[in-house]
């Protein structure tokens, strides 16, 4: 059974869980919106959600450095208490999040952030691709949300695979450490810095560099 958009936007306001863990636990569940739920809840995903709303104000704020000082991040995550971020479960969870950042590079923690200018200006450049490769007018729509979808994936660090078990998501991940740690935790804000970055970098030429050597 195909699992559709409206399928998965119910199953999200019944348990909260996000909207790939929704579409997954569907396809999982063949279209069974009373199966998918308890797929979640095997999951822990459901049961994460239900922290989703508790206030989380502890934390730890990590840094990670990679390639001899060329990238550069800081990452914010919160949880409910200072004795669960004190412990090496949270600890590695934070850390592992600061090197997905490095090794991705996302724009925003999660969708709701991608500004509209931004999303109508990336769905217009899609639209254009869809149509000069000839697709139908009455399909390109439906293309272009699916192509939209892939934008999220790799600019939205929530929707991202992760680095360390691409089968998962940076949600689901997140959903699975709020299960097993009881409280609830969010991502709050991050900083990636990439040297040079912005600036027009300088091109060597191996012709001129070899002469003035030579006149040394």
């Amino acid at each position: 059974m195909a699992v559709t958009a409206a399928m998965v936007k119910e199953l999200r306001e019944k348990t909260g869980a996000g909207m790939l863990d929704c579409k997954k636990a569907l396809e999982e569940a063949n279209g069974d919106l009373t199966k998918a739920v308890e797929v979640l809840r095997e999951k822990g995903l459901a049961a994460a959600a239900n922290k989703a709303g508790r206030i989380a104000t502890e934390g730890a704020v990590q840094s990670y450095i990679h390639a001899g000082g060329k990238i550069g991040v800081l990452v914010e995550v919160n949880c409910e208490t200072d004795f669960v971020a004190k412990t090496d479960d949270f600890q590695d969870f934070v850390k592992d999040i600061a090197m997905q950042i490095a090794a991705t590079s996302p724009r925003y923690v999660r969708r709701e952030e991608v500004p509209q200018e931004e999303l109508d200006k990336e769905k217009e450049i899609l639209r254009s691709q869809a149509l000069n490769e000839g697709k139908p007018e009455h399909i390109v729509d439906k293309m272009v949300e699916g192509r939209i979808g892939k934008y999220y994936e790799e600019f939205c660090l929530m929707e991202q695979a992760f680095i360390k078990d691409p089968d998962k998501t940076i949600s689901t991940l997140l959903n699975e450490k709020i299960s097993k740690i009881g409280e609830n935790i969010t991502i709050r804000r991050f900083a990636r810095f990439e040297l040079g970055e912005g600036l027009e970098k300088k091109q060597e030429n191996f012709a001129e560099e070899v002469m003035s050597q030579a006149k040394m």
